[in-house]
């Protein structure tokens, strides 16, 4: 028996949203796993893309910085031809680039509405589409990594346009895995729980908003950013090669219940 790989030398990897939080994780655990990174963040971040690529590259591989905003399809084919330009290739997306408001849905307003859905759906579908063209038109092979979320599959209250578009990842992950296999691109999703990254740690600063987390997961603990990323480099090694269309849960137990 050989052990299935998780490395990826000789890969090209893209990142979305990559400027911090799990985005910055997920560019640095690819790097370490071999891969050259190409760390995307939106016009006006370019320090903090800067930072993760100083991070990534102390990995000791290539690391490419490049403006992206995923709600701009100009932007996204801008990257990609940026991206093949200098690097001939991508073989991994990671789709991370996300944003929420919290509102009651009586309270969510148009431009909320478009805001979350144009980012975190509509952009993952664009920079997907813009990357599946490129690696079928070279002969196939890559991976494709949406990041979705545990209110993909369960409602939570404040979060009703944020469900709608992480379901909609979900379920576009399968159909993109169906129509995306004769071409051997594995398409899959990772769905966190509550990340402790510098923005949701302010929430968590709210005695009520943590003890409300903590009473909903199992486990009993928010999750760390190095919770998530083994899933991440996981399906994009060749140790996933025969899994796609699916959504790897990483939630501490939350749906379970």
């Amino acid at each position: 028996m050989i052990l299935p790989s998780f490395r990826l030398d000789g890969c090209i990897a893209v990142v979305t949203g990559a400027g911090s939080g799990m985005g910055r994780a997920f560019s640095i655990a690819l790097a370490h796993a071999g891969a050259d990174v190409v760390i995307t963040e939106l016009p006006g971040r370019e320090a903090n893309a800067c930072e993760t690529a100083e991070e990534a590259r102390a990995a000791g591989h290539r690391v490419l910085t490049v403006p992206l905003d995923v709600t701009q399809t100009a932007s996204i084919h801008e990257m990609v031809n940026r991206v093949l330009a200098e690097w001939g290739r991508i073989d991994i997306l990671v789709n991370n680039a996300g944003v929420n408001i919290l509102q009651y849905a009586v309270d969510v307003t148009e431009e909320a509405w478009n805001f979350i859905v144009d980012t975190d759906l509509k952009g993952l579908f664009f920079c997907s589409q813009a990357v599946a063209r490129h690696i079928i038109q070279r002969g196939g092979r890559g991976k494709i990594i949406n990041i979705a979320s545990q209110v993909g599959l369960v409602g939570y209250e404040q979060r009703p346009v944020y469900c709608a578009a992480k379901g909609g990842v979900v379920n576009l992950t399968r159909v993109l895995a169906l129509e995306w296999a004769p071409y051997r691109i594995n398409v899959n999703a990772v769905a966190p729980t509550v990340v402790r990254t510098p923005l949701v740690e302010k929430l968590l600063q709210d005695k009520a908003v943590l003890e409300d987390t903590l009473r909903r997961i199992p486990l009993g603990r928010v999750a760390e950013v190095d919770d998530i990323t083994g899933a991440v480099v996981f399906l994009a090694s060749p140790a996933s090669d025969f899994v796609t269309g699916h959504t790897l849960v990483v939630d501490g137990g939350w749906t379970a219940m």
